[in-house]
């Protein structure tokens, strides 16, 4: 069982940390970069991630999960933090040779069981989201180690940018972006394979660990 309601959708924001932007020795975005997983992709703690057989560089991603608490419309970037339900640690899983060969990443994010997910921490339990350690630990090794003070769009301007086109409801997820240690980019590369484990933390809001299985 999932540990949230299904979401209406599921808003991501890809290169959103300084250091993932320096591991790939690229321009920090001018703005927000959005991409969207499907809701078919949630799975709780402890469920396994399943990594289809077509599907042969499956990674993992450390995020913040924002859920939405009420309708929105062109909010501003002042009052954006009002349309916050809670936090939740999340795992954007994602299939790297789909995610490439695309050129577009819907489809290779989006594999069924792609995104773990923890449960709500409400927002009133949070003081600062914009400083949060925040970690994936992959069979017992710490493999990204930052903190959302990395953020290069924090999560007032995200709300506000998002909403100026789509009208974000209560329950949306957001996923916030990954910092930099994920396996693509290692040299050499450290790819998620079935028996691994992989654990998610965000101090403040626990953890998720997810075993990986071959689909």
């Amino acid at each position: 069982m999932l540990p949230i309601d299904r979401p209406g959708k599921i808003v991501c924001v890809g290169l959103n940390y300084r250091d993932h932007a320096e591991e790939q020795g690229v321009e920090l975005p001018a703005a927000p970069l959005f991409f969207a997983k499907y809701t078919t992709a949630l799975i709780g703690p402890g469920d396994p991630i399943v990594i289809p057989p077509v599907v042969t560089k499956c990674d993992y991603e450390a995020e913040l999960g924002v859920v939405i608490g009420t309708t929105v419309k062109q909010i501003g970037k002042e009052n954006a933090f009002e349309a916050v339900a809670g936090y939740l640690v999340a795992n954007d899983v994602s299939a790297r040779d789909l995610q490439f060969a695309d050129g577009q990443w819907t489809r290779g994010k989006s594999p069924d069981t792609f995104c773990p997910v923890g449960p709500l921490v409400p927002a009133s339990e949070v003081p600062d989201p914009h400083a949060l350690p925040i970690r994936a630990i992959l069979n017992g090794e710490v493999m990204q180690d930052s903190t959302t003070a990395n953020l290069i769009f924090g999560i007032d301007e995200v709300i506000s940018y998002a909403s100026q086109t789509s009208t974000l409801e209560a329950g949306d997820l957001i996923l916030t972006g990954t910092p930099a240690g994920v396996g693509v980019f290692r040299d050499p590369q450290r790819l998620l394979q079935p028996g691994d484990s992989i654990t998610i933390q965000i101090d403040g809001l626990g953890e998720i660990t997810n075993p990986v299985v071959a689909g």
